[in-house]
């Protein structure tokens, strides 16, 4: 049977206090969102002057020719200065910015001063390799230092970097090298991963075969693996970096010079090169890193779990917190490498105070058993973060309660790769947080949900989630195509921006994010979230993680088809399915049950834990598999399949 406090608590829909101690000093308070409603821009103003500028801005925002936003435009100013300089002259050279841990065990502590050197010296390379303002450097490389290093070396020079996840396939590679017309690539030899070299300068040596515009790939040596090298090209890191001066003069560039392009998968299939800019990206991430997480950087200790090659690594690991003078942790390999509980002994380590990462995550840790974070001291925690997805009531309260020790506040934040930072968040000081409820927009964020006629919907009602003013660190267009940018995300509602997420009111005006829309399934006429389907499944004792698409049916439009992955504990008896489906009945009502329920060992992940509905999907409608390269670990989807003949049908 179910825990009954948890039931319980999950249907009171219980709702959690500040601590006192966290609210008495927060950083921001209710007053934010007052100040924010009375003058938006002057809001802003005030954020962007947390920034060390060269020419300080006269303009906040000219929305002139929507949607294209330009913020800050008159004032100058130097990325990287703003993230190592300026601490060290401040008087904090020796505060630690990054506490690296490798996955094999080896660490390294690296001051900002010594960061600064470090990216001196890489900004110093980048211009022997013939780098300049305005140019696009390709960065592949695992979560290592030199990855900030990396990029914020590019923002030195004024060139745009664009990270290249470092799991991505040759031709993913390639195809984001062409389209930014990048003429410098920056790799390593391999990264470790699950106790094991991995090696990524193959990739790029095939994918640079079909890029003639690179002119030199500069190689981190990480791993010492045998490593192919063509004279000319390839230059090595150590060698290159290693004889540079540390001394460099950062030259101010306009707030809306180019900062970065991050690809994105777009629904035609061709990646979209997301462009950020430089003051108004630079202001709302770190404005959102000192309010969302309460950091206080003489004493926090950082961790966010992301990796360097998704927007959560550019915005809450080396921009945020690195303008903020925090000092973090960053960990190269994977939370089951050498044992289940390496989080927990890096929290342990480090004295972690604030802790960032994602649902897919703490449904893992859920289903390796609550006696492995037991084992270590937690207690330095008091901030819980959770970024990517929706996250289920049943996984908030299990982090809540087996990693913040039941009393840290959970900030659940919902962002994209689009809005550059976080947009809905409680605030750990203000906010009483509702487990599973990204809750309400922060100060200065203009978001709600409206209907099909883009008419607000109430309290209680559902739709489509939109942003109705710009924001600072919004994108400010798709990389060479301004068309594809409007008629993406503004051409569905007239003067909105439109997520692509659907979300829901509750009646305090709430806000809960139901998941992509194209995860919203119309059964019978009845909108249901695949969102709240697995919710419901999570929420049984013997569910470990679920993923639930929608399969197109005769009869009612879509059917619900979830696979669920069982815990340690539960095994697959001839009345589970039947159990299951009942569960999910009883939760969220009849129209809610599952067709179809597929226990499977394990769910089609890419390698940042996203699970890929759309191959679920093909398996639900018993059609080929489409394309697996961004997969994790791509047998997975044969053990899938395999499994068809055992599907439970409908009652």
């Amino acid at each position: 049977m179910r825990n009954d406090s948890l039931a319980n608590l999950l249907k009171e829909e219980r709702r959690f206090a500040p601590p006192a101690d966290l609210a008495a000093a927060a950083n921001v308070t209710q007053a934010a969102y007052e100040q924010a409603d009375a003058d938006r821009l002057g809001f802003w103003a005030e954020q962007a002057r947390r920034l060390t500028w060269a020419t300080e801005p006269t303009e906040t925002l000219n929305w002139s020719n929507p949607p294209f936003a330009k913020w800050f435009e008159d004032g100058e100013l130097n990325v990287a200065y703003n993230c190592v300089d300026r601490h060290v002259e401040a008087g904090n050279g020796d505060r630690v910015a990054i506490h690296f841990e490798g996955e094999p065990g080896d660490s390294r502590s690296i001051t900002y001063a010594e960061l600064k050197d470090e990216v001196s010296k890489a900004a110093n390379a980048l211009t022997e390799l013939g780098v300049r303002t305005g140019d696009r450097v390709a960065v592949y490389l695992p979560m290592i230092p030199e990855a900030v290093v990396a990029m914020l070396a590019c923002a030195r020079v004024g060139a745009a970097h664009s990270v290249v996840f470092g799991g991505f396939s040759a031709d993913a590679v390639a195809s984001r090298i062409q389209d930014a017309d990048a003429k410098l690539v920056i790799t390593a030899d391999g990264g470790y991963r699950r106790g094991k070299p991995s090696a990524l300068k193959p990739a790029i040596d095939e994918a640079v075969d079909k890029c003639p515009q690179v002119k030199h790939v500069l190689v981190v040596r990480r791993t010492g693996q045998d490593t192919a090298f063509t004279e000319g090209r390839d230059v090595w890191w150590h060698d290159v970096v290693g004889r540079q001066s540390a001394e460099h003069t950062p030259r101010a560039f306009p707030a809306e010079h180019p900062l970065f392009i991050l690809y994105t998968s777009g629904t035609t299939g061709k990646p979209k090169g997301i462009l950020h800019t430089s003051g108004g990206y630079l202001t709302q991430a770190a404005y959102t890193h000192h309010a969302v997480f309460d950091l206080k950087p003489e004493s926090d200790v950082y961790w966010c779990t992301a990796d360097i090659g998704w927007v959560t690594g550019h915005s809450y690991i080396v921009y945020g917190p690195l303008a903020n003078g925090a000092t973090q942790v960053m960990y190269e390999g994977t939370p089951d490498t050498p044992h289940q509980g390496r989080f927990w002994e890096v929290v342990q380590k480090y004295g972690v105070t604030i802790l960032y990462t994602a649902p897919t995550a703490i449904r893992t840790f859920m289903k390796w058993g609550d006696d492995i974070p037991a084992k270590f001291d937690l207690s330095s925690l008091r901030v819980l973060g959770s970024v990517g997805e929706p996250i289920n009531p049943e996984a908030w309260i299990w982090y809540r309660k087996h990693i913040g020790g039941d009393r840290c506040p959970i900030v659940d934040t919902w962002w994209q790769t689009e809005t550059g930072a976080m947009m809905i968040s409680p605030l750990p000081g203000a906010t009483e947080t509702k487990p599973g409820s990204a809750q309400r927009a922060l100060p200065g964020i203009s978001a709600t949900v409206v209907d099909d006629e883009a008419n607000e919907v109430p309290d209680g009602g559902g739709g489509y989630l939109v942003l109705t003013e710009p924001w600072p660190s919004m994108l400010r267009t798709i990389w060479g195509d301004d068309q594809r940018f409007i008629d993406t995300y503004w051409s569905r509602f007239e003067g909105k921006y439109f997520a692509g997420d659907g979300a829901k009111k509750d009646e305090d005006g709430d806000i809960w994010l139901l998941g992509r829309v194209d995860d919203v399934m119309l059964v019978s006429g009845h909108n249901i979230s695949t969102t709240e389907v697995e919710s419901a499944l999570v929420s049984h004792p013997s569910v470990a993680e679920a993923a639930v698409v929608g399969a197109t049916d005769e009869t009612t439009g879509q059917a619900i088809v979830a696979f669920v992955i069982l815990r340690g504990t539960a095994s697959e008896t001839d009345g589970l399915v039947a159990d299951l489906r009942n569960h999910v009945g009883a939760t969220l009502g009849p129209i809610a049950k599952p067709k179809r329920i597929l226990p499977v060992q394990e769910l089609p992940k890419t390698r940042s834990g996203k699970i890929m509905r759309r191959l679920l999907r093909d398996v639900a409608e018993n059609r080929a598999v489409g394309d697996v390269t961004t997969l994790a670990d791509s047998s997975v989807m044969d053990l899938i399949q395999s499994k068809l003949p055992d599907a439970g049908s409908e009652d």
